[in-house]
């Protein structure tokens, strides 16, 4: 079988996702899939006639984030017209899943030259109006609009869900903000470093002034003391009525485990940051790096799906992470760097204790606690970082993981080259 091989991997800075605060808020959804997309491109000297497919991510397809933002963005970007376009959404996986169907495409020998990616724009995706969330444009998991499916699969509110997870599993509030605290001093080590340098790329306006060209959402003042602080986010949340019947996300949870009283632990400090963000990595075959003078910097060993219990909804990572392993034919000593998103502290938690790994080689640049979560550019944004950190500490293999709403997870393996 033909291998798949990136090339390169770019993001833009992460922009705090609210209006009036982020320095991206104003800027537009395909703005920003365009700039990663322009910077992939000359950075490689491509011949975008020769893309054959660019695969996108954005969770929220509504509005501005409508529209196949991968076709619309290649055309901004002044891609050819031959580069055709697609958009996707597995909720937060989206951006793993982009570049595993790119490596699935072209180890098939469909296609040569494919660029996957993402892009979420939090803070236009916070401005949904009443009238849209009453016309049923909100996820299936954030109320029971969908009645039949939430009697047979409840599915609650991603931050209760991350309390009942760290409830039952038995998360204490300090281990959970650990995990927040770690993120923040790793992000600010990797950021003073400059290990972002290669990947991240300036947003521009289109008069080339720079808009954005770090990532803002970073607290690297943040203290244990300061998080100890903090009131949980979700317990009001979790009682809030979201049906005429009166049910709350709680007692979605409660439907499927009744006798579960759950308690709140997770707020701004140990859950994933709100921001705006795109990226994009460029996937192609051996013989069209061969032929446009291309280094391979990695190949993407196997990838996997998995799903799990939409109820809890943030419990597919583990599983994900052992059924892409056994494609691999690997055990998880083969794993030089992980990558779990941070979607809230209990799940890296829960995924470190699992698997029974070494924090030393989990996020060691900190993740989306500290960084934010554009949901559906995160994914292939965790490519890139795990693939410069291995070549920074010359490693050969990461694993990226990441929970999505549904009770999924997709799970991809890369090894240098």
């Amino acid at each position: 079988m033909p291998e798949a091989y990136i090339i390169d991997a770019v993001r833009t800075p992460r922009g705090i996702g609210k209006v009036g605060k982020g320095a991206l808020a104003n800027e537009h959804p395909q703005h920003l899939a365009a700039t990663v997309l322009k910077a992939i491109a000359e950075r490689n000297d491509l011949d975008t006639s020769t893309v054959d497919d660019v695969i996108w991510s954005t969770s929220s397809q509504r509005g501005k984030q409508a529209g196949d933002l991968g076709r619309m963005a290649a055309l901004d970007a002044g891609y050819d017209i031959t580069s055709s376009g697609t958009t996707l959404d597995r909720f937060c996986g989206g951006g793993i899943t982009t570049v595993s169907l790119a490596a699935a495409q072209v180890m098939s020998g469909m296609e040569d030259c494919v660029i996957a990616g993402g892009t979420e724009m939090m803070s236009y995706a916070g401005q949904l109006t009443q009238e849209e969330m009453a016309a049923g444009l909100k996820p299936p998991m954030m109320g029971a609009h969908n009645q039949r499916l939430q009697q047979v699969h409840p599915q609650s509110h991603q931050g209760v869900c991350g309390d009942a997870i760290a409830t039952m599993e038995g998360f204490t509030r300090e281990e959970l903000d650990e995990v927040g605290y770690r993120s923040q001093q790793r992000a600010a080590e990797a950021i003073a470093d400059g290990r972002f340098a290669r990947s991240v790329v300036p947003v521009v306006d289109d008069e080339g002034n720079v808009i954005l060209d770090h990532d803002e959402y970073p607290r690297p003042e943040t203290t244990r003391e300061g998080l100890a602080e903090l009131q949980p986010a979700f317990g009001k949340m979790a009682q809030m009525p979201i049906d005429k019947d009166g049910t709350t996300f709680a007692g979605l949870i409660n439907r499927k485990y009744p006798d579960l009283e759950i308690q709140h632990f997770h707020h701004a400090g140990n859950s994933s940051g709100v921001v705006d963000g795109a990226a994009a990595v460029l996937v192609t075959s051996k013989e069209y790096a061969d032929s446009y003078g291309l280094k391979p910097r990695a190949r993407i060993v196997a990838t996997a799906n998995m799903g799990d219990d939409p109820t809890l909804m943030l419990n597919a990572p583990v599983p994900a992470a052992k059924k892409v392993l056994e494609k691999a034919g690997l055990t998880k000593d083969d794993i030089d760097l992980w990558e779990i998103n941070e979607a809230f502290a209990v799940v890296a938690a829960k995924f470190v204790r699992d698997l029974d790994l070494d924090w030393d080689k989990v996020n060691v640049n900190g993740g989306s606690i500290a960084l934010g979560h554009p949901i559906g550019a995160t994914g292939s944004i965790l490519i890139g970082t795990i693939l410069d950190e291995l070549e920074r500490r010359d490693l050969k293999r990461g694993l990226v993981t990441m929970c999505a709403a549904g009770g999924m997870a997709p799970a991809i393996i890369i090894e240098r080259v």
